[in-house]
């Protein structure tokens, strides 16, 4: 069950990334595992993980539709980010400039916890590109935050 609760914090924290609101990643990362569930009664580590983060991915994406809808007022929360220290809001910044497929690969790899190959059974993508794109982002990521560490 220890297990469980981690691999949880994992999916929370990514979709926490994704759509930067703790109510709107917890409620996506419940989902997350309701669906997971609802197909297999239990969780391997390997192409489970993977399929964990696409259907994570696919509901933060559904999230985001729907919020389009909805229009938006100066009351929108944002606590979550009240009390960011400069280094957190630099890599956040950081990460925002990369481009979309680097962005996923990192946030799978270093946030997500994920191998190579589940990453890559996650993006859709051979386990060389993950190398080429993480090595890319990584290289970019490097020059981006030289001035700020």
């Amino acid at each position: 069950m220890n297990d469980l609760a981690g691999i949880y914090d994992k999916i929370y924290r990514y979709c926490f990334y994704k759509v930067r609101n703790s109510v709107a990643a917890e409620d996506i990362t419940q989902e997350t595992f309701l669906k997971f569930f609802g197909q297999q009664p239990r969780i391997r580590r390997g192409e489970d993980m993977a399929y964990l983060y696409t259907i994570a991915k696919n509901l933060c994406v559904d999230h985001f539709r729907r919020k389009q809808d909805l229009e938006l007022t100066d009351d929108y929360p944002m606590e979550d980010f009240a009390e960011q220290s400069d280094i957190k809001a630099a890599i956040r910044n950081a990460l925002e400039k990369l481009d979309e497929r680097q962005r996923e690969i990192i946030v799978l790899r270093y946030i997500g916890g994920l191998s190579v190959n589940e990453t890559a059974s996650a993006a859709g993508i051979s386990r060389f590109a993950v190398y080429r794109l993480e090595r890319a982002a990584l290289k970019e990521l490097k020059e981006l935050m030289e001035g700020v560490l």
